[in-house]
């Protein structure tokens, strides 16, 4: 099996993976460190990967799995140290603009479920029906998930404030 066909892959999903974890982990190093994983996984995998109807949905379960266990595991270390500041997490780079990174912020303040529906939905650009495949959960959860967290992503980022004022 030619190598170059996952090149391809690789070229056209990196980037979009990228994105979408960082949408998650709030920290550009360790999302580009869960998309590396998640291709590195897949190229394990490739012949079954190929054979999947979405190689980048693939992917991307991969890389939220990943993100969800690190996650978990971050969560139980900081019970058991029973820390009370924040992981540090590393800064974006400086070419993002200000109203980006006010939405990351605001993204990140969201439970891991309702981060998990946004980025993948919004940041990922995957249709409901996708997305609920992803996370495996019902597509009325993911609707209701999608709906809470705009609600409060509009709360955080004061939409209401800005239309009431219009």
């Amino acid at each position: 099996m030619s190598d170059q066909w996952f090149a391809e892959l690789y070229e056209a999903s990196y980037r979009r993976i990228v994105v979408a974890t960082y949408g998650l982990v709030g920290d550009l190093g360790e999302a580009e460190e869960l998309a590396q994983e998640a291709f590195a996984i897949a190229y394990s995998r490739r012949r079954r990967v190929r054979a999947t109807d979405n190689p980048e949905a693939w992917l991307y379960t991969v890389a939220i799995n990943l993100a969800r266990r690190r996650w978990r595991r971050r969560n139980t270390l900081d019970r058991l140290l029973r820390r009370e500041t924040p992981l540090p997490h590393a800064e974006p780079p400086d070419s993002w603009a200000g109203e980006h990174l006010e939405l990351h912020a605001a993204i990140k303040k969201l439970s891991y479920e309702h981060r998990a529906v946004v980025v993948l939905h919004y940041l990922a650009d995957m249709p409901v029906d996708e997305v609920a495949a992803t996370l495996d959960i019902p597509v009325g959860t993911v609707k209701s998930r999608l709906a809470r967290a705009r609600a409060a992503l509009a709360t955080t980022l004061g939409v209401h404030r800005e239309v009431e004022n219009a």
